[in-house]
């Protein structure tokens, strides 16, 4: 689960099924009661028709919080952290850096630097339609080296320079859930 949406629609489904939560937090739920094989697979289509998936894999579950730590951090934080990405992942979720990197590698077939870089031009993408700030701004705004950092990795990622992006008619904004779904090298 990485947004309140998810919350929302999970404490519901476990409302239908007559099932009480005691926590409701990403990656985690606790429930009162003890529930039955029936139960989980009632609750595992439930959640299928709403667009979630139960996860019982700790990896799995471990990969999520990763995601959701750097969704928290470039897509609902004012300022990214003022600590590198790998020490903020890895305070965020007291585990080793190395330790993550390995297990999100394994699973993912990308690197989190990599997942990182595709959610920041996803992020410069929204920024630049939002028409608030201009390039210099943005690149402040997301930690990047220079203006020139920031529209290498642009084009290298989106095969478009920042200012042949906004003039194209069709912005190729891609839905967070669905980054690093695709394989890219960068």
């Amino acid at each position: 689960m990485v947004s309140k949406r998810c919350k929302i629609v999970l404490k519901e489904v476990l409302r239908e099924l007559g099932l009480h939560h005691v926590v409701v937090e990403l990656g985690e739920v606790e429930i009162m009661e003890t529930i039955s094989a029936a139960q989980l697979e009632q609750l595992n289509i439930a959640l299928q028709v709403s667009g979630l998936e139960l996860m019982d894999n700790k990896k799995a579950i471990l990969i999520e919080k990763i995601k959701h730590s750097i969704t928290e951090m470039i897509y609902h934080s004012d300022e990214l952290p003022l600590i590198n990405y790998s020490a903020f992942i890895s305070k965020k979720l007291n585990f080793d850096y190395t330790y993550l990197s390995n297990i999100f590698s394994e699973v993912q077939g990308m690197t989190i630097q990599q997942f990182i870089i595709i959610n920041k031009i996803e992020r410069v993408k929204e920024l630049m339609m939002y028409d608030e700030l201009n390039l210099t701004e943005i690149s402040y705004k997301l930690q990047y080296s220079s203006v020139g950092h920031l529209s290498t990795q642009f084009k290298k990622v989106t095969g478009f320079t920042p200012s042949y992006f906004l003039q194209l008619n069709e912005r190729r904004r891609k839905p967070i859930e669905d980054l690093g779904n695709e394989l890219k090298t960068y």
